[in-house]
């Protein structure tokens, strides 16, 4: 009975899948129209060939059925003339005693036969237009002819002129109950002493719809072979061009990709040849370019490497000296004891850009590596909110943690992520407008986040685009408080892709910042979306009711600068 149950489900599941799939063949069709050269132009190639096609062998039908009918038609009248005559002339040659109904019979008889033998039809039927003459033969009717094939048009035609033929098409009945196109031909027949009849003819036109069948038959199998040919010759000269194209698409996406050794094949002297020696030599010439300026920037990562690491001995010596004076600054006169605490001040601002360069250079030579251990981001945060909470209160900021998630450990390096956070945190402190900010940490089955928020100024967006670039700030104008080199956020988004994770910006003049570092939790690269939104919902954040509503001065954005 399981056994029964599962079978049925998988036929279900297969025959579902099958109407997915089948519903899902206009989309397919359309991305295929888009993305492939061939198949539009061999599409656009064969539905223009179809109507061209459709409309030559439309109006060949048409011309040939119309030369068709007129040919039988005037052969048809043609022959009811024929036989008409003959059968006109006997009676006229005819000597009939008036009034001898007998003789009269008889020569209707030869007529009849004369009628028969002359016309290509049998079916023929004659009727007395004066029937006053008592001794005028009987209508008579052969080969089957249906008298309510005439008409009372017909009729009234062929009654009222004795000179000229009449005829009309008809349907002619068949045996088996359907109709035969024909014609039906109409005339007079005088008899002496009697007058005139009217005389029918009955073709039909079976041969002929036979032969245009035929004919068209041979005009649509002629045209569909056109379309196949049409669209096979479209495609074989389609692929002889195209496939140099392809090549060269992908071609570009490897050279683009860092393969800076591909090549298109070339053979011939065509344009596409020209086109593969111009495409090879513009590779040439950038993998030449790009490999002066991979020398030149190892030469400058060299430059920045060594200096920073041949000045660190004397900064140390420096540094030594610089505390030495600053510890005994009280006893110096007011001007030298402010020189000495700018000199420790800068002597320390000048350690902490060569330590931010040496990181620079090793992220540029791809030397870092990680350190991970199990840490709880939400417990790092902690740490660091504390660590600066003397910063905070001096800037006169509220620092307010919010952690619905992520106190679970994560195989990180925390000294990098906790350089992260001061990193974020400081630059919300000096920019935050003395506005409270809100450190959130949260996390998912597939990464963990802590986003920074704060109600400062905020930066436009062209500025936006270039704040984690190395040396830039928003307004260099504005004076800094808590020293910083122009690297940090630069370090920062090179520590979050070193582990997998990303580190991304909101912004917006007038409603300040939010930063949010998100990390996997799985080690690897980071595919699921992260668990804090970057652009927050509200201007005043109320998050699971842990802060107060902060009501915002309308003020003019300005610039805002970063570490």
């Amino acid at each position: 009975m399981t056994s029964a149950r599962a079978t049925t489900a998988t036929t279900s599941g297969r025959a579902f899948g099958g109407w997915r799939e089948w519903r899902g063949w206009p989309d397919d069709l359309t991305q295929l129209w888009r993305r492939s050269l061939r198949f539009r132009i061999v599409l656009v190639t064969i539905g223009l060939t179809a109507v061209a096609v459709l409309i030559a062998c439309v109006w060949m039908a048409l011309v040939i059925q119309n030369d068709l009918f007129v040919s039988r038609r005037e052969q048809v009248l043609a022959d009811a003339r024929r036989a008409t005559t003959a059968a006109q002339q006997t009676l006229d040659n005819a000597a009939v005693q008036t009034g001898d109904s007998v003789q009269l019979q008889s020569l209707m008889n030869s007529v009849l036969a004369i009628l028969v033998q002359q016309s290509s039809t049998d079916m023929i039927a004659a009727a007395r237009i004066d029937r006053t003459a008592p001794q005028a033969p009987q209508d008579f009717t052969v080969g089957g002819f249906d008298e309510a094939l005439i008409t009372e048009g017909m009729r009234v035609a062929v009654r009222s002129n004795a000179v000229p033929q009449w005829w009309q098409s008809v349907g002619l009945p068949l045996e088996s109950g359907g109709t035969m196109p024909g014609i039906l031909v109409g005339q007079q027949l005088v008899l002496p002493d009697v007058g005139a009849y009217e005389l029918y003819f009955a073709y039909d036109l079976g041969s002929a719809a036979q032969t245009l069948a035929f004919i068209q038959g041979i005009l649509w199998v002629v045209g569909i072979g056109l379309i196949v040919l049409i669209g096979g010759i479209a495609w074989f000269v389609l692929r002889s061009v195209t496939t140099p194209i392809s090549e060269a698409a992908e071609t570009s996406e490897r050279l683009a990709a860092g393969e800076l050794t591909v090549r298109l094949p070339v053979h011939g002297e065509d344009e596409l040849a020209t086109l593969g020696r111009s495409f090879n030599a513009m590779a040439d010439s950038i993998e030449s370019q790009i490999k002066e300026l991979a020398d030149l920037s190892l030469v400058q990562q060299r430059f920045v490497s060594d200096v920073s690491h041949e000045l660190r001995t004397p900064l140390t010596t420096i540094r030594l000296a610089a505390d030495m004076i600053n510890d005994q600054r009280d006893e110096f006169d007011p001007a030298t004891a402010r020189a000495a605490e700018l000199l420790n001040a800068q002597v320390q601002r000048f350690e902490t850009l060569l330590t931010d360069l040496l990181e620079i250079s090793r992220y540029d030579a791809g030397s870092v590596q990680l350190e991970l251990e199990p840490t709880s981001l939400a417990s790092l945060a902690e740490d660091v909110i504390a660590s600066m909470h003397t910063l905070a209160e001096q800037h006169g900021t509220d620092v307010r943690l919010v952690a619905p998630g992520g106190y679970t450990p994560v195989d990180m390096d925390p000294r990098r992520i906790r350089r992260i956070v001061r990193n974020l945190l400081g630059n919300a402190i000096e920019h935050g407008e003395r506005r409270p900010l809100v450190v959130t940490v949260d996390s998912n089955q597939q990464a963990v986040a802590l986003s920074v928020r704060d109600f400062g100024l905020g930066m436009r967006p062209e500025e936006v685009e270039h704040v984690f670039d190395r040396f830039w700030r928003a307004d260099p104008s504005r004076t800094r408080t808590i020293g910083g080199t122009g690297l940090g956020l630069s370090i920062a988004l090179g520590d979050a892709r070193l582990h997998g994770g990303e580190l991304a910006v909101w912004s917006e003049p007038g409603r300040g910042s939010h930063f949010v570092l998100t990390l996997p939790r799985g080690g690897g690269r980071l595919t699921a979306p992260s668990p804090i939104r970057l652009e927050p919902d509200t201007d005043a954040p109320d998050e699971l009711g842990r802060t107060q509503p902060i009501v915002l001065p309308s003020e003019t954005a300005s610039g805002r600068g970063v570490s």
